[in-house]
């Protein structure tokens, strides 16, 4: 006997069939400094100020786009710190503004002629005030493809967690990458990570009792 499924019963694809799963790993430098050049020798002024903050800040992208210029900015001064209340948690999380990136923010604020209350990266679309966690998600693709990498490896997370893995492989200290991160907990922090037990052993070994 031949048992017919119902169509609420027909299986499914899975929806990630065919998808790379799982965390986005970080940019190593190399590919920090690919990305730079490439940008900076093409012009692409809104670009590179958008790449050098998604790697300082360390924000996820809902804030990151819908930063103003007033975060950023006191006039034609580019803050060398700067506090976001994140959409995600509502914490403030503090970030810092190396020189390379107040020097691209400024010329992108001054070719983008932008104001205090104006976002900081518009929207091209007339239809949106502000860049889309989507565009800058497509912007991102973009940008690996300039490394040579394959674009559907990395994601917007790819940036967030760049700095904050060079951090932690150079200090170890996992409370700081927290506050940079602005995780309530530090066993999100160590998910985030990804520090596994290998890391803890290295640590323990450097410890003297």
């Amino acid at each position: 006997m031949t048992t017919t499924l119902s169509p609420s019963a027909t299986p499914h694809a899975p929806w990630n069939k065919g998808k790379l799963v799982g965390q986005k790993p970080p940019l190593k430098l190399w590919e920090i400094w690919t990305v730079r050049t490439c940008l900076r020798m093409a012009g692409k002024t809104r670009d590179l100020a958008l790449f050098n903050l998604a790697i300082d800040s360390k924000l996820r992208g809902c804030d990151l786009v819908t930063l103003h210029v007033r975060d950023v900015a006191h006039g034609n001064h580019i803050l060398a710190r700067a506090s976001v209340v994140q959409h995600k948690t509502g914490l403030p999380v503090r970030f810092e503004i190396t020189e390379p990136t107040r020097t691209a923010l400024l010329a992108w604020i001054e070719q983008g002629d932008l104001w205090g209350a104006d976002f900081l990266f518009p929207s091209r679309q007339s239809s949106a005030p502000h860049l889309s966690t989507r565009q800058y998600a497509r912007i991102v693709k973009r940008w690996i493809a300039l490394t040579g990498a394959d674009p559907t490896e990395y994601g917007t997370h790819s940036l967030r967690r760049t700095k904050a893995t060079l951090i932690y492989r150079q200090t170890k200290n996992l409370r700081a990458v927290q506050l940079l991160l602005g995780h309530r907990k530090i066993e999100s922090t160590v998910r985030y990570l990804g520090v596994d037990v290998d890391d803890a052993l290295e640590m323990a070994e450097h410890i003297e009792c």
